[in-house]
């Protein structure tokens, strides 16, 4: 799910030599971490909303950007880049990553004696919940993610229920685009969440696809959701597929915008866009 963007993040840690030595095991985490550094957006995410900004000594370079759901929370807090040494100076006692530093990040560091939090990989909703829960107990905080978890649990059940109440009418297709022009088929978070919004997702071919431009000359979605990052007057890169005049003329319907931080990681805000999707079908949500 829009983890394409981490891959274009320059990490500085990954290029760290560990040499030969033997990988050292994980430093027991702390109970309750006073002094956390989080390495990428992702794990920022998770941070803001878990632990108080007197328990986070420095989130990454990203936390404020248009792609960073929690980046109103993340104004005026310490950044640090994802570099071994700029991190060790901080004397952290945890460091939560997802993808943050590079492969052989978690190593370094125990290496270094400090624990490391590595943020699982959520490919659907229970995922999501599970991840949330597990990252929650990291921190210390599971009563905090519990509480977060139950009103991840009520917003499904709402979608849920104005899913059959629309039955009836039969599920339009809707056709998810990213700014690099990629879209996403069953076996995807997208694809779970399009059909939880009351969808037929247009796009049948698992997994990440490129937008299916010579379908769209014959045939079209009843609607068309774009991710753009951060704004919805996004204008994607010229080369990209998602500016090609097929998908302009897409669908009859206006373009659902959707805000890209919505979709950039697995966290609970995915449901925001669930939710987005909803609404433009007509569904009554609060």
């Amino acid at each position: 799910m829009s983890r394409w963007l981490a891959m274009v993040l320059p990490l500085a840690l990954a290029a760290c030599s560990l040499g030969n030595a033997a990988t050292p095991q994980p430093v027991e985490t702390p109970v309750r971490a006073m002094r956390i550094v989080s390495l990428d957006y992702c794990a920022d995410q998770y941070v803001l909303k878990l632990v108080g900004r007197d328990r986070i000594l420095a989130l990454s370079p990203d936390a404020t950007r248009d792609f960073s759901y929690m980046r109103a929370a993340a104004k005026g807090m310490p950044k640090v880049a994802p570099r071994a040494e700029d991190v060790l100076v901080l004397k952290p006692d945890l460091v939560v990553r997802s993808y943050g530093g590079g492969a052989d990040a978690g190593a370094f560091f125990a290496r270094a004696g400090v624990p490391v939090l590595q943020l699982g990989y959520a490919e659907d909703l229970t995922g999501v919940r599970r991840v949330l829960l597990e990252t929650a107990d990291g921190l210390g905080e599971r009563a905090k993610g519990e509480q977060v978890a139950r009103e991840m649990d009520r917003r499904i059940a709402m979608l849920a229920r104005a899913k059959v109440a629309g039955a009836h009418e039969g599920a339009p297709s809707l056709l998810y685009a990213t700014p690099g022009g990629v879209t996403s088929g069953p076996g995807s978070l997208i694809h779970e969440l399009i059909e939880l919004a009351g969808y037929r997702n247009f796009q049948q071919q698992p997994g990440w696809q490129p937008l299916p431009l010579e379908r769209l000359a014959y045939e079209k979605p009843d609607r068309v959701a774009m991710a753009w990052f951060g704004r919805r007057d996004y204008n994607p890169d010229q080369w990209s597929a998602a500016r090609h005049p097929l998908m302009r003329t897409a669908s009859a319907h206006p373009a659902i915008g959707l805000e890209g931080a919505w979709t950039a990681c697995g966290g609970w805000f995915v449901l925001d866009a669930a939710e987005a999707m909803a609404r433009a079908r007509g569904a009554k949500l609060p």
